[in-house]
């Protein structure tokens, strides 16, 4: 249903809009071949808008129990954006975002909401904003497209609803974006759309989806460009659990409890080595007991389950290349790139974050546009972010030094690929050859994380780690090679926008996206730091996705599920994801779960358990597994405070 843009809404279109441009970016980075061909457009646009989410959730936890005004949250949503903005394409984000910014909180109309024209006069001021702060505009680029989608805002009847007018503008955008080949030589040779205007679209198509319920589909899905435009290379298919049991490889000993003797990782590695080699003989044994719906999805996805192995596979070795040398989805000469690329511009990209009064801004804009190109500075009210791209880095740090406070500085070598500031460098202390960074939750599973070597990143339920912290945890692992294990499905963007910025520094990255912690035991109990990077990687994605992962939550409220209505205290069973037992009681819920689990098959249990759960429950779960299943194995670990109420593995 058409709605009215206020607080809540605009904090489910910034959530929706990092959704849409995390599951975009790898596309966006490809086709990235203006105005430097580095590959990092959309992972640009998914920091600034991870940046302005954030700030976004920070004042509605303010506000508890309560909730912002549009004003504060709209502000908010700006300053994260500025504050956070990476590149080119990420800085004009920033400002278009400051341009709605500065209508929607100008205090006209109703303070609580706003209607289909102030959003129209949003839209409008964000493109002049825009305009404003590039220092030499170029057609063809998001500038374009947010004219176009203002333009088309605009034309709407006064009286629309939000709904409406943006609809009106993802059209004018996607209309606009279809043309930008012939507008913009380099595209036109490349074959491909702008790239920002490109993230742009998937930003409407969010703001879309929140206030009228449409969801759109991406841009690749239904773009028709000029002739001159070639389809670009789809996004990888997310990744799915596998069936193939993984290579026994033994695990170091750790100091974690487990049943029978056994420590830490230890009791996986040992059931392995126990149990034969079966391939997928032993789904197909069990495959009568499953429940039809089950046994008809295993038999339809098995083929395409493991084609999307290979490919996630192939997303994860290859060796990483600085920017510039990456293939784009159709060959081309090396001139078909922006002049940068190939030696005939600037050499650096230099950003800041500066604290000066609008006089000094603009005689610093006249200083830097003399330097370099690519110059754009956003922002106002004694704040700034300033983008350009030079060949005197120096010079450009200089001029900010004399209008006013530069911090936050960040200067990348185009050649290099790598990033530098202008601080005194420490002798390097020797790297590691590989390391595991791994997101958890629970003070239990971390302690286990870390005795198996892995660098942490601890969370708790509702608040998941962002990027930069998990870009942050790899710098820590201090090593060459750095598998990531997300644990998380809903992490999966948030962690290839880290891989990738880690990339960018040098470090080879292998993103493995595990779903569940449970996975990431499984994946770490193979892992030998030993043998080649290519076939660790291989044999801890393997043992990750023949982990069948399960987790038991209480439901906060009454709820429609996949097993049904479940009420405010009832018992849920997630088994990979989805809802299949509503109960009343723990351990009788998660006998139902492990007999669901079982019936497909098993050689190993992993239970990890929550402090709610008592070492009764746990001596039962075992029970249960022991007298209905004589060939399985189970280890027990203790998820300690803020861990999940219990988390099930089967392998």
């Amino acid at each position: 249903m058409p709605q009215n843009l206020d607080a809540v809404a605009l904090r489910a279109w910034s959530a929706l809009a990092l959704e849409a441009l995390g599951q975009a970016r790898e596309e966006i980075d490809a086709i990235n071949v203006y105005p430097v061909a580095d590959a990092d457009t959309g992972t640009n646009l998914y920091l600034t808008m991870e940046s302005a989410t954030q700030a976004v959730d920070a004042v509605f936890a303010g506000h508890e129990p309560g909730e912002p005004t549009l004003t504060e949250a709209v502000r908010a949503l700006a300053h994260g954006a500025l504050i956070g903005a990476r590149g080119n394409s990420g800085t004009i984000l920033a400002q278009l975002l400051r341009g709605m910014a500065q209508v929607l909180a100008d205090g006209e109309g109703d303070a609580s909401h706003a209607d289909g024209e102030r959003l129209a006069r949003a839209l409008r001021r964000a493109a002049a904003s825009a305009y404003q702060a590039v220092a030499r505009p170029v057609e063809g680029t998001v500038l374009t497209v947010a004219g176009a989608a203002a333009e088309a805002a605009s034309a709407r009847r006064p009286e629309a609803d939000c709904g409406t007018v943006a609809r009106a503008a993802y059209d004018g955008a996607c209309a606009a974006l279809a043309a930008t080949p012939g507008q913009l030589p380099v595209l036109g040779r490349a074959g491909v759309v702008d790239a920002g205007g490109q993230g742009l679209v998937a930003v409407l198509g969010a703001l879309v989806a929140v206030l009228s319920g449409e969801k759109v589909r991406p841009w690749s899905a239904h773009a028709r460009t000029s002739d001159a435009a070639r389809s670009t290379a789809a996004a990888p298919t997310p990744w799915s659990p596998s069936s193939t049991p993984p290579v026994p490889l033994a695990a170091g000993p750790l100091g974690t409890a487990a049943p029978q003797g056994r420590t830490g990782l230890q009791g996986h590695a040992e059931a392995r080595e126990r149990t034969p080699d079966r391939e997928h003989a032993h789904v197909q044994e069990h495959g009568d007991t499953q429940e039809q719906g089950d046994t008809q999805e295993h038999t339809d996805t098995q083929e395409q389950t493991e084609l999307e192995e290979c490919a996630e596979f192939i997303e994860c070795l290859e060796p990483q290349e600085p920017p510039e040398l990456r293939e784009h989805p159709e060959p081309r000469e090396a001139a078909d790139a922006a002049e940068h690329a190939d030696g005939g511009g600037p050499a650096f990209e230099v950003i800041y974050l500066l604290e000066a009064d609008d006089t000094a801004v603009a005689r610093l804009r006249t200083r830097l546009d003399a330097l370099g190109d690519s110059l754009v500075v956003v922002g106002g009210d004694g704040l700034w972010n300033v983008h350009v791209h030079v060949d005197d880095a120096g010079a450009a740090v200089e001029a900010a030094v004399e209008a006013g406070r530069p911090y936050r500085i960040r200067i990348t070598h185009f050649g290099a690929g790598d990033a530098h500031t202008t601080r005194a460098p420490r002798p390097p202390r020797e790297r590691a050859q590989r390391g595991i960074v791994a997101v958890v939750r629970g003070e239990g599973l971390a302690g286990l994380y870390a005795e198996a070597g892995a660098t942490t990143v601890p969370t708790r339920a509702g608040e998941p780690p962002a990027s930069g912290e998990l870009v942050d945890a790899v710098r820590r692992a201090h090593a060459r090679e750095v598998v990531l294990l997300p644990n998380d499905a809903e992490l999966r963007h948030t962690a290839a926008a880290a891989a990738e910025q880690a990339r960018s520094e040098g470090v080879r990255v292998a993103l493995i996206p595990t779903r569940s912690p449970v996975q990431g035991i499984a994946a770490l109990a193979v892992h030998e730091p030993d043998r080649r990077f290519d076939e660790d990687v291989v044999a801890m994605t393997s043992a990750a996705g023949a982990t069948r992962y399960a987790e038991l939550a209480v439901a906060e409220r009454q709820s429609w599920t996949t097993a049904g209505i479940c009420q405010a205290g009832d018992v849920l069973g997630l088994i990979d994801g989805d809802v299949a037992v509503i109960g009343t009681e723990i351990a009788a819920t998660a006998e139902a779960v492990l007999d669901r689990m079982l019936a497909a098959g098993g050689e190993m249990v992993t239970l990890v358990l929550g402090e709610e759960v008592s070492g009764e429950v746990a001596d039962r779960l075992q029970k249960r597994v022991r007298d209905g299943h004589l060939a399985v194995d189970t280890v027990l670990y203790r998820g300690g405070p803020q861990s999940a109420l219990l988390l099930i593995g089967v392998e």
